[in-house]
């Protein structure tokens, strides 16, 4: 049974991912540009987009790690909360690694 659950975990995740990239893409894209908030960020930090990113991504990590904090104290969260949690950091991962391609071969 935990392979079904585990496998079923998987394709769930895989097409909610798919739906926030796309429904968020279409929220942070202006002119065209996907990275148009990371850009923008960067141009206020002076920072790289990608550590822009990073910055987004950080508040998603953190409560990640309240949430395993949690559970060392035996709460646990609800599975609601799992999955927005972890969806938001799997996207941001997914988004800096574009990013990072684009860079590769924007500049090679």
């Amino acid at each position: 049974m935990k392979n079904e659950r585990f496998d079923n975990a998987v394709k769930k995740t895989l097409e909610d991912i798919e739906q926030l990239l796309t429904v968020k893409g279409l929220e942070y894209r202006r002119n065209n540009n996907v990275y148009h908030n990371f850009d923008v960020g960067a141009g206020i930090t002076g920072e790289t987009p990608e550590k822009v990113l990073h910055g987004f991504l950080l508040k998603h990590l953190i409560s990640a790690q309240d949430i395993r904090n949690d559970i060392g104290l035996g709460v646990l969260p609800t599975a609601e909360k799992v999955e927005e949690k972890w969806n938001d950091i799997l996207v941001y991962f997914l988004i800096e690694k574009a990013m990072i391609l684009e860079r590769i071969h924007s500049e090679s």
